[in-house]
């Protein structure tokens, strides 16, 4: 195989790891929680923690890979990854299972930027869109198979497989690494932004883990306030600090960038709707038509073989109509297919839901290729690092905030219903209210330039008018 193809395969299959890891556990807490002697409640602490180590370790990733070269952080993320995950299936309390999450929470943090780095920075440009449509494809499976797959494992098996199995793939993964991956850093080392990272951290954590738990009633809504607002004061201390810093943690000059600024802050709303599907539908499926969790997990993979179906054809779509063109009526198309979803009734057969999410997925692994690739488009080589960290801060309050928008959305058709049970009469207000919202991205993608990304799609820029031609 090309090393071109297998650098991509090589990192799609380290996140496709981490992005299952994080929902997998989902539909198998009870069976954890009776074995380990701790609370299934009480073991929800595993979830967070995982989330929280995520998004205080991310700041760090792109001076790290910097630094020690991208290649052996890689490595080095994998190896704490298998780790963590070792500890979790040898775990026989609740604290050493929060413990062994939050190890595996500090490899996922630098596998996910850090293989993106390795990606935009030993791919061609003009080959990146098919790489990136590989990496894209585990961030929108894994949460879809996690759930499913974990409660098979459960049932004719054991939990610790949701665990032992990382171990083979994370050693495969480090043995492919070494022999196929280029071992790029930068040429300058930079000083490391303790203060700016600490801050970034806790903001990020804060608000990320505030978000991911509002309206779930895990906690008091007054500590998931000041959750939420203690993160902000942290964002906004780290925005002050990162003026008079010269190299901050986080590069935020890098907003001045267009296709940057459209790829992170578009992406953002994108996402907010996009991303509170794999919560909604799971729910609807079970909750409003009593579905068995095997069955909507069934239901819901279709999405996923719809994103699998994608990546061969994003490069030659991308190439044919260029970023803008996509970005902006993908979101839309997307949008309205999440929209569809408020169709379902406990009527519809299951062969036409299938149909609507394949093509679903389709159209949105599309959008997230898009939205990835484009991101950079203007980034030179020495700010790659810095701006993949970003872009994966961006990603991690996206989704955190997806799932907190989809449980509001839920809640609020709820009360205004008045009865206080949630039914399945529930849910389609919520798809569309999220749907709404994710095609308000088509804002920030319709002030992109027609040339965007020309490089990227293969393109040739479009020609400049001479005064003749304009009749001048």
């Amino acid at each position: 195989m090309p090393r071109d193809r297998i650098v991509p395969l090589i990192i799609a299959v380290a996140l496709f790891m981490e992005n299952m890891d994080s929902t997998v556990i989902a539909t198998s807490l009870p069976a954890i929680a009776a074995d380990i002697g701790s609370d299934p409640l009480a073991l929800k602490l595993a979830v967070t923690s995982y989330l929280l180590s995520l998004a205080i370790f991310i700041p760090a990733s792109g001076w790290t890979a910097d630094r020690f070269g991208a290649r052996t952080v890689f490595r080095a993320a994998i190896a704490v990854f298998v780790l963590g995950s070792i500890g979790c299936a040898l775990s026989n309390s609740l604290t050493g299972f929060v413990i062994a999450r939050i190890v595996q929470g500090m490899g996922g943090a630098m596998m996910t930027p850090v293989g993106r780095i390795v990606l935009v920075r030993s791919i061609s440009k003009r080959e990146l869109v098919s790489a990136m449509a590989w990496v894209t494809t585990p961030a929108l499976i894994g949460p879809v198979i996690g759930p499913p797959v974990g409660g098979f494992i459960t049932t004719y098996a054991s939990w610790h497989w949701i665990f032992i199995i990382n171990v083979p793939i994370g050693l495969i993964g480090i043995v492919l690494a070494t022999r196929y991956i280029e071992d790029v850093r930068a040429e300058q080392h930079e000083r490391f932004d303790a203060v700016g990272m600490v801050l970034a951290g806790l903001g990020i954590a804060g608000v990320a883990f505030g978000l991911s738990i509002l309206g779930l009633n895990f906690l008091p809504w007054t500590l998931v306030a000041t959750l939420v607002v203690g993160g902000a004061c942290f964002i906004a201390a780290y925005l002050v600090h990162a003026r008079r810093t010269p190299i901050p943690a986080l590069d935020l000059t890098l907003f001045r960038l267009p296709t940057f600024r459209a790829s992170v802050l578009g992406g953002f709303v994108f996402r907010l709707g996009i991303g509170a599907l794999p919560f909604l539908l799971p729910l609807m499926l079970q909750v409003g038509f009593g579905m068995s969790p095997f069955q909507s997990g069934l239901i819901t993979f279709a999405s996923a073989v719809g994103a699998m179906g994608m990546k061969m054809a994003a490069a030659t779509v991308l190439k044919r109509y260029g970023f803008r063109t996509i970005l902006v009526i993908n979101s839309l198309v997307s949008a309205a297919f999440l929209a569809a979803c408020a169709a379902f009734t406990q009527a519809t057969p299951v062969a036409a839901m299938i149909a609507l999410l394949l093509i679903g997925g389709f159209f949105r692994s599309l959008q997230f290729t898009s939205i990835n690739t484009i991101a950079y488009a203007e980034v030179e080589n020495a700010r790659v690092s810095r701006a993949t960290a970003l872009v994966s801060v961006g990603q991690q309050l996206s989704i955190a905030a997806g799932v907190a928008l989809g449980a509001m959305a839920v809640e609020l058709s709820v009360h205004f219903r008045g009865d206080g049970t949630l039914q399945a009469a529930d849910f389609p207000p919520a798809f569309l209210a999220v749907a709404a919202i994710s095609a308000l991205s088509v804002f920030i993608f319709a002030r992109l330039s027609r040339d965007a990304g020309a490089e990227l799609a293969d393109r040739l820029p479009a020609p400049v008018e001479s005064s003749d031609q304009r009749g001048g």
